[in-house]
Protein backbone atom coordinates (compact mmCIF):
# COMPACT_ATOMS: atom_id res chain seq x y z
CA UNK A 1 0.00 0.00 0.00
CA UNK A 2 1.00 3.25 -0.95
CA UNK A 3 1.39 5.75 2.16
CA UNK A 4 1.11 9.97 2.03
CA UNK A 5 2.90 11.84 4.15
CA UNK A 6 1.73 15.17 4.78
CA UNK A 7 4.34 17.54 6.90
CA UNK A 8 7.35 15.15 5.31
CA UNK A 9 9.92 17.98 6.93
CA UNK A 10 9.45 17.55 10.67
CA UNK A 11 11.26 14.81 12.92
CA UNK A 12 7.95 12.49 12.76
CA UNK A 13 7.43 12.76 9.50
CA UNK A 14 11.55 11.62 9.17
CA UNK A 15 11.06 8.67 11.33
CA UNK A 16 7.66 7.34 8.93
CA UNK A 17 10.21 7.60 5.73
CA UNK A 18 12.45 5.54 7.95
CA UNK A 19 9.99 3.02 9.38
CA UNK A 20 7.74 2.79 5.97
CA UNK A 21 11.19 1.87 4.22
CA UNK A 22 11.44 -1.25 6.18
CA UNK A 23 7.87 -2.39 6.21
CA UNK A 24 6.95 -4.97 3.96
CA UNK A 25 3.37 -4.13 2.87
CA UNK A 26 4.06 -0.16 2.93
CA UNK A 27 6.00 2.44 1.03
CA UNK A 28 5.89 5.50 1.05
CA UNK A 29 3.57 7.45 -1.90
CA UNK A 30 3.86 11.46 -2.35
CA UNK A 31 4.84 13.79 0.50
CA UNK A 32 4.03 17.03 1.14
CA UNK A 33 5.71 20.20 3.31
CA UNK A 34 4.39 23.41 3.10
CA UNK A 35 8.04 24.49 3.86
CA UNK A 36 9.68 22.94 1.75
CA UNK A 37 10.50 22.45 -2.48
CA UNK A 38 11.63 19.94 -4.82
CA UNK A 39 15.21 21.51 -4.47
CA UNK A 40 16.18 21.68 -1.41
CA UNK A 41 14.42 18.19 0.23
CA UNK A 42 17.40 15.41 -0.40
CA UNK A 43 19.74 18.31 0.20
CA UNK A 44 18.75 19.56 3.61
CA UNK A 45 18.18 15.60 4.68
CA UNK A 46 21.65 13.69 2.96
CA UNK A 47 21.03 10.62 4.67
CA UNK A 48 17.08 9.97 2.24
CA UNK A 49 19.54 10.55 -1.18
CA UNK A 50 20.53 7.06 -2.93
CA UNK A 51 19.54 4.01 -2.92
CA UNK A 52 16.65 4.95 -1.20
CA UNK A 53 14.00 5.89 -3.69
CA UNK A 54 13.51 9.21 -4.48
CA UNK A 55 10.58 11.22 -2.60
CA UNK A 56 8.16 12.72 -4.82
CA UNK A 57 7.42 16.12 -3.25
CA UNK A 58 3.73 17.31 -4.32
CA UNK A 59 1.59 20.33 -3.88
CA UNK A 60 -1.18 20.25 -1.23
CA UNK A 61 -4.17 18.64 -3.52
CA UNK A 62 -6.92 16.42 -1.62
CA UNK A 63 -8.27 14.58 -4.94
CA UNK A 64 -4.66 13.99 -6.17
CA UNK A 65 -3.63 12.57 -2.74
CA UNK A 66 -6.35 10.56 -2.98
CA UNK A 67 -5.56 9.46 -6.57
CA UNK A 68 -2.15 8.76 -5.77
CA UNK A 69 -2.35 7.01 -2.37
CA UNK A 70 -4.10 4.14 -0.15
CA UNK A 71 -3.94 6.14 2.98
CA UNK A 72 -2.38 8.87 4.56
CA UNK A 73 -0.43 10.06 7.44
CA UNK A 74 -0.58 13.27 8.65
CA UNK A 75 2.61 14.45 10.81
CA UNK A 76 1.92 18.09 10.82
CA UNK A 77 2.00 20.34 14.03
CA UNK A 78 -0.63 21.05 15.85
CA UNK A 79 -4.04 23.54 14.20
CA UNK A 80 -3.20 21.78 10.71
CA UNK A 81 -4.71 18.60 10.02
CA UNK A 82 -7.80 19.89 12.07
CA UNK A 83 -8.75 21.90 8.98
CA UNK A 84 -7.11 19.23 6.10
CA UNK A 85 -8.62 16.12 6.69
CA UNK A 86 -12.55 17.19 5.56
CA UNK A 87 -12.49 16.18 2.16
CA UNK A 88 -10.79 12.71 3.43
CA UNK A 89 -13.56 11.97 5.85
CA UNK A 90 -16.01 13.26 3.47
CA UNK A 91 -14.29 10.30 1.09
CA UNK A 92 -13.88 7.87 3.43
CA UNK A 93 -10.39 7.95 2.64
CA UNK A 94 -8.00 6.36 5.63
CA UNK A 95 -6.62 9.15 7.72
CA UNK A 96 -3.90 8.53 10.88
CA UNK A 97 -2.84 12.00 12.24
CA UNK A 98 -0.18 12.22 14.27
CA UNK A 99 -0.53 15.16 16.09
CA UNK A 100 -2.98 16.57 18.81
CA UNK A 101 -5.62 18.48 16.58
CA UNK A 102 -8.35 15.20 16.84
CA UNK A 103 -7.68 13.19 20.00
CA UNK A 104 -9.66 15.50 22.51
CA UNK A 105 -13.00 14.40 21.95
CA UNK A 106 -14.49 17.74 23.51
CA UNK A 107 -13.46 20.88 21.19
CA UNK A 108 -13.56 23.36 24.49
CA UNK A 109 -10.85 21.44 25.87
CA UNK A 110 -8.91 21.47 22.52
CA UNK A 111 -9.62 25.44 22.61
CA UNK A 112 -8.20 25.50 26.46
CA UNK A 113 -5.21 23.77 26.11
CA UNK A 114 -4.00 23.75 22.73
CA UNK A 115 -4.96 28.13 22.21
CA UNK A 116 -6.26 27.20 19.25
CA UNK A 117 -10.06 26.80 16.87
CA UNK A 118 -10.82 22.85 17.56
CA UNK A 119 -11.70 21.10 15.14
CA UNK A 120 -15.50 20.33 13.63
CA UNK A 121 -17.40 18.19 16.41
CA UNK A 122 -18.62 16.34 13.29
CA UNK A 123 -14.81 15.18 12.44
CA UNK A 124 -13.91 14.76 15.90
CA UNK A 125 -16.77 12.24 16.30
CA UNK A 126 -14.99 10.16 13.62
CA UNK A 127 -11.86 9.97 15.00
CA UNK A 128 -10.70 7.00 17.03
CA UNK A 129 -8.43 7.65 19.55
CA UNK A 130 -6.01 4.63 19.49
CA UNK A 131 -3.45 3.04 21.82
CA UNK A 132 -3.16 0.17 20.09
CA UNK A 133 -2.26 -1.72 23.33
CA UNK A 134 -5.90 -1.37 24.86
CA UNK A 135 -7.93 -0.07 21.56
CA UNK A 136 -7.35 -1.07 18.27
CA UNK A 137 -8.90 0.91 15.52
CA UNK A 138 -12.55 -0.25 14.38
CA UNK A 139 -12.39 2.50 11.20
CA UNK A 140 -10.38 4.43 8.75
CA UNK A 141 -10.28 7.63 11.10
CA UNK A 142 -7.36 7.11 14.00
CA UNK A 143 -6.25 9.69 16.21
CA UNK A 144 -2.43 9.00 17.26
CA UNK A 145 -1.96 9.53 20.71
CA UNK A 146 0.90 11.57 22.06
CA UNK A 147 4.49 10.63 23.21
CA UNK A 148 4.07 11.51 26.58
CA UNK A 149 0.17 10.44 26.80
CA UNK A 150 1.47 6.44 25.56
CA UNK A 151 4.49 6.57 28.03
CA UNK A 152 1.84 7.67 31.08
CA UNK A 153 -1.10 5.26 29.87
CA UNK A 154 0.94 2.69 29.39
CA UNK A 155 2.30 2.68 33.20
CA UNK A 156 -0.99 4.04 34.50
CA UNK A 157 -3.58 1.14 33.27
CA UNK A 158 -3.18 -1.60 35.11
CA UNK A 159 -3.29 0.24 37.97
CA UNK A 160 -6.17 2.64 36.70
CA UNK A 161 -8.15 -0.76 35.37
CA UNK A 162 -7.73 -2.79 38.23
CA UNK A 163 -8.29 0.31 40.98
CA UNK A 164 -5.17 -0.31 42.47
CA UNK A 165 -4.16 3.19 43.40
CA UNK A 166 -5.64 5.79 45.07
CA UNK A 167 -6.19 7.94 42.28
CA UNK A 168 -5.75 11.51 44.14
CA UNK A 169 -2.10 10.11 44.88
CA UNK A 170 -0.73 9.82 41.40
CA UNK A 171 1.94 12.48 40.58
CA UNK A 172 3.68 11.56 37.32
CA UNK A 173 7.01 13.53 36.59
CA UNK A 174 8.15 12.77 32.45
CA UNK A 175 12.02 14.06 31.21
CA UNK A 176 11.92 14.04 27.43
CA UNK A 177 14.55 14.29 24.85
CA UNK A 178 15.04 17.39 23.11
CA UNK A 179 13.55 16.31 19.54
CA UNK A 180 9.94 16.17 21.67
CA UNK A 181 10.17 19.91 21.74
CA UNK A 182 9.54 19.56 17.65
CA UNK A 183 12.42 21.33 14.83
CA UNK A 184 11.43 25.16 15.23
CA UNK A 185 13.56 26.90 17.17
CA UNK A 186 13.03 28.62 20.54
CA UNK A 187 15.43 29.83 23.14
CA UNK A 188 14.70 26.93 25.30
CA UNK A 189 16.03 24.98 22.41
CA UNK A 190 19.53 26.57 22.05
CA UNK A 191 21.85 24.10 22.81
CA UNK A 192 23.59 26.71 25.32
CA UNK A 193 20.27 26.30 27.13
CA UNK A 194 20.07 22.29 26.47
CA UNK A 195 23.49 20.78 27.29
CA UNK A 196 24.45 20.25 30.73
CA UNK A 197 21.01 21.44 31.98
CA UNK A 198 17.16 19.88 32.79
CA UNK A 199 14.48 22.57 33.16
CA UNK A 200 11.00 22.03 33.37
CA UNK A 201 7.99 23.18 31.37
CA UNK A 202 4.11 23.91 31.03
CA UNK A 203 4.07 23.04 34.18
CA UNK A 204 0.34 21.88 34.86
CA UNK A 205 -0.51 23.24 31.48
CA UNK A 206 0.73 20.66 29.16
CA UNK A 207 -1.52 19.58 26.14
CA UNK A 208 -0.97 15.70 26.74
CA UNK A 209 -3.01 16.14 30.68
CA UNK A 210 -6.00 15.94 28.92
CA UNK A 211 -5.36 13.34 26.67
CA UNK A 212 -4.49 11.06 29.57
CA UNK A 213 -7.42 11.90 31.71
CA UNK A 214 -9.92 11.13 28.90
CA UNK A 215 -8.04 8.09 27.96
CA UNK A 216 -8.50 6.79 31.52
CA UNK A 217 -12.32 7.92 31.84
CA UNK A 218 -12.92 4.69 29.50
CA UNK A 219 -11.96 2.43 32.21
CA UNK A 220 -12.34 4.51 35.65
CA UNK A 221 -14.90 7.48 35.12
CA UNK A 222 -13.80 8.60 38.87
CA UNK A 223 -10.18 9.49 36.89
CA UNK A 224 -10.77 13.41 36.39
CA UNK A 225 -7.55 15.17 37.55
CA UNK A 226 -4.21 14.66 37.25
CA UNK A 227 -0.45 16.21 38.61
CA UNK A 228 1.39 16.19 35.50
CA UNK A 229 5.06 18.02 35.06
CA UNK A 230 7.21 17.40 32.19
CA UNK A 231 11.11 18.21 31.74
CA UNK A 232 13.81 18.73 29.53
CA UNK A 233 16.89 16.77 29.47
CA UNK A 234 20.18 17.16 27.32
CA UNK A 235 19.26 13.90 24.51
CA UNK A 236 17.77 13.47 21.04
CA UNK A 237 15.24 11.39 21.65
CA UNK A 238 13.51 9.27 24.75
CA UNK A 239 11.01 9.73 27.33
CA UNK A 240 11.82 9.06 30.90
CA UNK A 241 8.84 8.67 32.76
CA UNK A 242 8.06 8.42 36.27
CA UNK A 243 4.53 7.39 37.94
CA UNK A 244 3.93 7.26 42.10
CA UNK A 245 0.79 6.35 43.98
CA UNK A 246 -0.56 5.75 46.96
CA UNK A 247 -1.86 2.10 46.88
CA UNK A 248 -5.83 1.20 47.42
CA UNK A 249 -5.47 -2.07 49.16
CA UNK A 250 -2.83 -4.33 50.88
CA UNK A 251 -0.24 -5.84 48.37
CA UNK A 252 3.40 -6.26 47.30
CA UNK A 253 5.60 -5.78 44.64
CA UNK A 254 5.33 -9.26 43.18
CA UNK A 255 1.32 -8.64 43.23
CA UNK A 256 1.48 -5.42 41.20
CA UNK A 257 4.66 -6.63 38.86
CA UNK A 258 2.03 -9.61 38.33
CA UNK A 259 -0.58 -7.10 37.42
CA UNK A 260 1.25 -5.38 34.62
CA UNK A 261 2.26 -8.54 33.13
CA UNK A 262 -1.19 -10.05 33.18
CA UNK A 263 -1.70 -6.83 31.09
CA UNK A 264 0.41 -6.65 28.72
CA UNK A 265 1.03 -10.80 28.31
CA UNK A 266 0.34 -10.38 24.73
CA UNK A 267 1.57 -7.10 23.97
CA UNK A 268 4.34 -7.45 21.65
CA UNK A 269 5.70 -3.60 22.65
CA UNK A 270 5.35 -3.55 26.19
CA UNK A 271 8.47 -5.33 27.88
CA UNK A 272 8.06 -5.54 31.62
CA UNK A 273 10.56 -6.14 33.84
CA UNK A 274 12.03 -6.68 37.08
CA UNK A 275 14.73 -3.88 36.86
CA UNK A 276 14.06 0.01 36.48
CA UNK A 277 14.35 0.37 32.51
CA UNK A 278 16.86 3.17 31.03
CA UNK A 279 15.98 5.53 28.06
CA UNK A 280 18.68 3.77 26.08
CA UNK A 281 17.42 0.46 26.34
CA UNK A 282 14.88 1.85 23.91
CA UNK A 283 15.96 3.75 21.73
CA UNK A 284 15.27 3.86 17.95
CA UNK A 285 12.45 1.21 18.33
CA UNK A 286 8.63 0.85 18.96
CA UNK A 287 9.34 -0.78 22.38
CA UNK A 288 7.73 0.36 25.85
CA UNK A 289 10.05 -1.13 28.55
CA UNK A 290 8.21 -0.92 32.13
CA UNK A 291 9.27 -1.87 36.19
CA UNK A 292 8.33 -0.38 39.42
CA UNK A 293 9.12 -0.60 43.19
CA UNK A 294 6.78 -0.78 45.73
CA UNK A 295 7.70 0.89 48.86
CA UNK A 296 5.41 -1.16 51.51
CA UNK A 297 6.31 2.01 54.68
CA UNK A 298 4.32 4.52 52.52
CA UNK A 299 2.32 2.23 50.70
CA UNK A 300 3.73 4.30 47.22
CA UNK A 301 4.32 2.27 44.43
CA UNK A 302 6.41 3.76 42.31
CA UNK A 303 6.89 3.03 38.25
CA UNK A 304 8.96 3.97 35.57
CA UNK A 305 7.94 3.74 31.72
CA UNK A 306 10.60 4.60 28.94
CA UNK A 307 10.19 4.68 25.12
CA UNK A 308 11.55 6.86 22.10
CA UNK A 309 9.11 9.52 21.67
CA UNK A 310 9.42 9.61 18.01
CA UNK A 311 8.74 5.88 17.76
CA UNK A 312 6.57 4.65 20.04
CA UNK A 313 5.39 8.00 20.89
CA UNK A 314 5.08 9.14 17.15
CA UNK A 315 5.44 7.29 13.97
CA UNK A 316 6.21 3.68 15.48
CA UNK A 317 2.65 3.86 16.62
CA UNK A 318 0.83 5.32 13.85
CA UNK A 319 2.60 2.12 11.88
CA UNK A 320 1.51 -0.26 14.41
CA UNK A 321 -2.07 1.14 14.70
CA UNK A 322 -1.89 0.62 10.76
CA UNK A 323 -0.80 -2.73 11.11
CA UNK A 324 -3.99 -3.38 13.16
CA UNK A 325 -5.96 -1.47 11.11
CA UNK A 326 -4.94 -3.46 7.89
CA UNK A 327 -5.52 -6.64 9.83
CA UNK A 328 -1.67 -7.60 9.97
CA UNK A 329 0.10 -8.24 12.91
CA UNK A 330 0.95 -5.61 15.17
CA UNK A 331 4.89 -6.06 15.00
CA UNK A 332 4.64 -6.47 11.57
CA UNK A 333 7.56 -4.21 10.09
CA UNK A 334 8.22 -3.15 13.45
CA UNK A 335 11.11 -5.39 14.98
CA UNK A 336 13.92 -3.47 14.58
CA UNK A 337 15.56 -3.67 17.60
CA UNK A 338 17.01 -0.82 20.07
CA UNK A 339 20.59 0.67 19.01
CA UNK A 340 23.38 -0.03 21.29
CA UNK A 341 25.48 1.82 22.70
Amino acid sequence: MKAGIIGISGYTGLELIRLIQQHPHLEVGTVYSSSMNKKTFQAQFPHLQQPIAPLNLTTFNAQQLMKDNDLLFFATPSGISKDLVAPFVENNFPVIDLSGDLRLKNPELYQKWYQKAPAKIDILRKFEYCLPEWHAPTGNFIANPGCFATAASLALMPLVKDQLIEFSSIVIDAKSGLSGAGKKLADTSHFVNVAENMSMYKVNQHQHIPEIIQFMQKYEKEFNTLQFTTSLIPIKRGIFLSLYAKVAQETNENALYESYLKAYQKQPFVRIQKELPQIRQVLTSNFCDIGLRYNPQTHMVTVVSVIDNLVKGAAGQAIQNFNLWADLESNCGLEQIPIFP
